[in-house]
């Protein structure tokens, strides 16, 4: 196969996968958010996960129970998710004081997480669920199955919000606000 048309198959899936993300979007844009429909139990399967975790060692979510907690779940592969990196660190940076805690759940490969967490450190778990995470996301409310997917908990392990798509700035604050002072 020739550079050029190696070219323009991984074009083509680029264009599928945006295709995919956006209709994903607008389709999590139309249900309730906060309050709404989104409230509710983290189901057994998230608690009881183990996951392998960049560079050795295991993350157990059933440790995270007891404060708020927000799990992001992402992919080297998807341009969303490592735009919003630094912004989760920043968050996990500026909240662990407050009682907060951040995890990443990766749908991806070991590899390209360990060389992606290599170039771009963060401070907080990352768990290595590979694409098993995806049945994962739709039994937390993500039908589509779409990438970024952000899962807020309060200290009661109840899910107080859930963001298909980039986390804002906006996002985090109200988050902060809503869990922290109900």
């Amino acid at each position: 196969m020739t550079a050029n048309r190696r070219q323009w198959l991984a074009y083509g899936g680029a264009a599928a996968v945006a295709a995919g993300a956006g209709l994903a979007l607008w389709r999590h844009r139309e249900q309730p958010q906060a309050g709404g429909s989104a409230a509710g139990e983290v189901p057994d399967a998230l608690w009881s996960l183990r996951l392998p975790r960049p560079g050795g060692g295991e993350l157990a979510l059933a440790a995270l129970r007891g404060k708020p907690t927000l799990v992001n779940f992402w992919a080297t592969w998807c341009p969303p998710c490592v735009e919003e990196m630094p912004l989760l660190d920043r968050f996990h940076r500026e909240n662990t004081a407050n009682g907060w805690q951040v995890v990443g759940i990766a749908v991806d490969r070991a590899e390209p997480v360990d060389k992606f967490l290599a170039r771009l450190p963060v401070g907080f778990p990352i768990g290595i669920a590979g694409a098993q995470a995806l049945s994962l996301v739709k039994a937390l409310g993500n039908d589509s199955g779409g990438l970024p997917f952000t899962l807020v908990l309060d200290s009661g392990g109840a899910v107080r919000d859930r963001r298909m798509g980039k986390v804002e700035p906006a996002d985090l604050q109200a988050w902060q606000r809503a869990v922290v002072h109900g």
